[in-house]
């Protein structure tokens, strides 16, 4: 893992995950500092070309575009589309909007679409990917920790719904994931500390051992400086091998990938209800501490596993209760229209210990009545 400085020749000083870690299989994930500019370079050797189009958000776009569009050097002409930052930007007018100016610029399907930005340009311009000219290629470029380690990993693409997040989308795994943890230089506190609830689900979903070398790093990681750390470096590394290990065996989630729901059904429910107002890995935040709650009330857990992970999100500075003004009655009716619901029963994603999950004879997959989780939103 390169610390800092100039940018790194290819591949040369990076952490390279092989091909079999990530999803698809030909997928490369690389973790370089200065990666950002060596974008132009990975992606032509991952999705070559006749044009590359990077679509961005009007936050993202003013500090790096123009540095991944020199990556593509000289004589090549490279455009940039620029959606509005927010969750709020998710959706399908954007999404039809994207694939209209794609179409006015003439892109066929020799084009190689390149996200910049966070974890909402991720995700639509995945979709745009998946579904213009019945897909193209897409070189995720995360620039938010929690994109870095969860969002851009994994080949989910969606946009979000009146009804609920993430309802309409589609599986196209980017050809490439370029990570610049220097990037996160720029990254507001309170997105950082957004971004490490994903990191300490991945421990509490899969590795006891992350997860205490997590906790233990927290307050590094989230000091000034703590971007260009050890500590971050292990944190990226770690949660991104995590999660390729989860999605490499079970890439449309039917099975063991389920895990990574955790924290999830009930995150997804409280983000709406805030109308997103809150970040998405708060939300999570809160997702996980109640999810823990279901997870003892239903005797799925060991005792003390709420307090554990409780522990954990208050280092990091995030929430463990939903918001006292919002309705508790809609947050229960909002888990309804989760992707996960089956048969009118929610199904959870539940963890036994930290570093295992309850319901590998069940599909990796815990239905619960809607009373636990009345009694669980405290």
């Amino acid at each position: 893992m390169v610390a800092g400085g100039a940018p790194p020749p290819l591949d040369r000083g990076a952490t390279q995950l092989p091909a079999g870690a990530a999803v698809p299989a030909d997928a490369s994930v690389t973790v370089a500092a200065g990666a950002v500019d060596t974008v132009g370079e990975r992606a032509r050797a991952a999705a070559p070309a006749h044009r590359y189009v990077v679509v961005t958000d009007d936050r993202v776009g003013p500090l790096y575009a123009s540095r991944v569009v020199a990556s593509f050097g000289t004589g090549r002409s490279i455009d940039v589309l620029t959606v509005p930052h927010g969750e709020s930007a998710k959706t399908r007018d954007t999404w039809a909007r994207l694939t209209d100016e794609l179409l006015a610029l003439e892109c066929g399907r020799d084009t190689t679409l390149v996200a910049l930005g966070g974890g909402v340009v991720g995700d639509l311009a995945g979709f745009v990917a998946a579904t213009y000219m019945r897909g193209i290629p897409i070189i995720q470029v995360p620039t938010t920790l929690l994109a870095m380690i969860d969002a851009a990993i994994g080949g989910k693409t969606a946009v979000d719904t009146p009804a609920g997040k993430n309802l309409v989308g589609a599986f196209h795994p980017p050809a490439a994931v370029v990570v610049d943890p220097s990037v996160l230089r720029t990254l507001p506190a309170r997105h950082l500390r957004a971004g490490v609830a994903e990191a300490i689900k991945h421990g509490v979903i899969a590795d006891a051992a992350y997860f205490a070398r997590l906790e233990a790093d927290l307050p590094r990681i989230l000091s000034p400086g703590g971007a260009d750390s050890v500590a971050m470096s292990a944190l990226i590394a770690g949660s991104i091998a995590i999660k390729s290990a989860v999605v490499v065996t079970d890439a449309h989630e039917r099975g063991r990938r389920k895990i990574l729901n955790f924290g999830h059904t009930i995150g997804h429910a409280v983000e709406a209800a805030t109308g997103f107002a809150m970040l998405h890995g708060e939300a999570v935040a809160i997702g996980m501490a109640i999810e823990c709650r279901l997870a003892e009330l239903s005797g799925t857990a060991v005792c003390g596993i709420t307090e554990q992970v409780c522990a954990a999100l208050d280092t990091a500075e995030l929430p463990t209760v939903a918001p006292s003004d919002l309705d508790r009655a809609a947050i229960v009716r909002l888990t309804h229209a989760d992707k996960k619901a089956r048969a009118g029963a929610v199904e959870y994603a539940l963890p036994h210990a930290i570093g295992e999950m309850a319901g590998a004879d069940r599909g990796w997959a815990v239905p619960l009545p809607d009373a636990f989780v009345r009694e669980a939103l405290v």
